[in-house]
């Protein structure tokens, strides 16, 4: 079977998100799509899943036009997308079985059920993954990662020809990764085509067969994935040579903002004493599920710690919601960022000034909206955000114009601390660039910054100080220029801690 997508042009108010745009890729390969955010790429594979209609161009299967106007008729087609937000996607007062074969439900709307032969169906689709999750579990009381699995296990369960994966491992472990390549690699051997969206740029060339990248809404490239290296696919995407990623902007170390000593809440964190200077970026490295989100929440008063103790600026702090712990000075950015960091139904001006509206609010609760939106406009100055407008709903954003949001909101409320986790995941090189130097020009400014990270080059290039966490506890305290990926890895897995 051949795909081809050829002059898809497509615009919303005030952004014109494709441009001519040309696909073409065919059964029994690994096609990876990528590009810088905003380039189009999600947007595409949109049009081709339904979700979108093209202004203009046309789709071919095997040489001949399709209609393709909504996902019920890409689903026709056998043509499926796995979303990159999983929450987003997923029922989660459902059960396993349940969002696995929402799709049929939805779609086929039987009068009978046999919840037997639906756990059945459920359970198969999950061994196809070579996954062990109960059927009968509800998802929201999943991991990330199970969740993500969840809906690859939904995309098998129907009669799929053209598998779209939009940035499947973001929230995948190591082995988790490695795992789904592999189930990936045995569809590719059954004759579908997948295409796979990530900006993982070293897995797509060891597991991809071909590579399209794109730019401003249009193709600008497309080879194969053994004849490419990152740096000409990053000049690709950037149209332009990378510069240095991690800046060097110089700090100083103050003193002393965050300490924990023994702190733990009975479940994923386990005994953990860490401190944290004013002018300092403190990593948090660590695999998935490791414990370093639910850390983040306790130190911001989203989670209740059962024993050891937060101090602040040398005072013992109770933190009971994450109102306390702004007030005291504390900013989270979280790393399901369109779930807890962002409001995608709301502008952008709203969202950049969420944390702080009591600063454009009257006597009896009126907005101040003139001064609410100055206040905006600096910051999406200040920190690039490209968007046409302040009225613009966040949801129609780029992935890393909606994380600068997601930072930017804390920005006017000025904070002392600054909780980092996943800052850059699902976001390209050239917005994880941008990223960084916000992160450094914050403790620059004397602000305290704990970033907690999977990607562990990013965690060695950023930091100070860096902390590893393996099974809820910190395994050992480095120096960045005293340490390498290999050996945050063996400590981040369970290895032995060295001197």
């Amino acid at each position: 079977m051949k795909l081809e997508m050829n002059e898809i042009s497509l615009a919303f108010p005030g952004v014109k998100a494709l441009e001519q745009a040309e696909f073409e890729a065919e059964s029994g390969e690994i096609h990876a799509l990528i590009g810088a955010n905003g380039a189009g790429k999600s947007t595409l594979m949109n049009v081709l899943a339904g979700v979108h209609q093209a202004n203009s161009g046309t789709i071919k299967i095997n040489g001949e036009l399709v209609e393709i106007g909504t996902p019920k008729q890409a689903l026709a087609y056998g043509i499926q997308l796995v979303h990159q937000e999983v929450d987003m996607a997923l029922f989660p007062e459902l059960t396993v079985t349940e969002n696995v074969l929402s799709t049929q439900l939805i779609t086929q709307k039987p009068l009978f059920l046999s919840w037997s032969a639906m756990h059945r169906r459920a359970e198969q689709a999950l061994r196809e993954l070579d996954v062990d999750i109960p059927v009968k579990k509800r998802v929201m009381d999943l991991t990330l990662a199970e969740k993500q699995l969840v809906l690859l296990a939904r995309a098998l369960a129907t009669e799929c020809r053209i598998l779209i994966l939009d940035e499947p491992t973001a929230p995948l472990s190591n082995s988790e990764t490695a795992a789904l390549f592999r189930v990936v690699k045995t569809l590719k051997e059954r004759g579908l085509l997948l295409v796979f969206i990530s900006h993982r740029l070293q897995e797509l060339l060891d597991h991809c067969d071909h590579i399209t990248v794109m730019r401003d809404g249009k193709h600008v490239l497309k080879q194969a994935a053994n004849q490419l290296t990152t740096g000409a696919i990053v000049e690709a995407m950037l149209g332009k040579k990378m510069e240095a990623q991690f800046p060097d902007v110089p700090r100083t170390r103050g003193a002393e903002w965050l300490r924990t000593e023994h702190l733990s809440d009975h479940k994923r964190v386990k005994d953990v004493s860490i401190r944290l200077h004013q002018g300092e970026i403190v990593g948090l490295a660590g695999l998935v599920g490791a414990g370093k989100t639910e850390l983040c929440k306790l130190l911001f008063g989203a989670a209740r710690s059962r024993s050891g103790t937060i101090t602040i600026k040398g005072k013992t702090a109770r933190l009971r919601s994450p109102h306390e712990a702004v007030k005291k000075g504390m900013a989270l950015v979280p790393e399901e960022r369109r779930k807890e960091g962002i409001f995608v139904e709301e502008t952008v001006a709203r969202n950049v000034t969420a944390v702080s509206l009591a600063n454009f609010t009257t006597v009896g609760a009126f907005l101040k909206e003139r001064a609410e939106g100055e206040r905006a406009e600096e910051v999406v100055s200040q920190l690039g955000i490209k968007t046409p407008s302040l009225l613009t709903k966040v949801r129609t954003l780029s992935g890393g114009n909606q994380q600068k949001i997601a930072i930017g909101k804390w920005m006017i409320d000025d904070a002392d601390i600054y909780l980092f986790d996943e800052p850059t995941k699902g976001i390209d090189v050239g917005a994880k660039r941008d990223v960084y130097q916000l992160i450094a020009r914050l403790a620059a400014r004397g602000k305290a910054v704990l970033f907690a990270s999977c990607e562990l080059a990013e965690v060695i290039g950023l930091s100070d100080r860096i902390y590893v966490m393996y099974d809820g506890k910190i395994a050992q305290e480095v120096a960045p220029d005293r340490t390498t990926e290999e050996a945050l890895l063996h400590l981040a897995t369970g290895g032995a801690v060295h001197d």
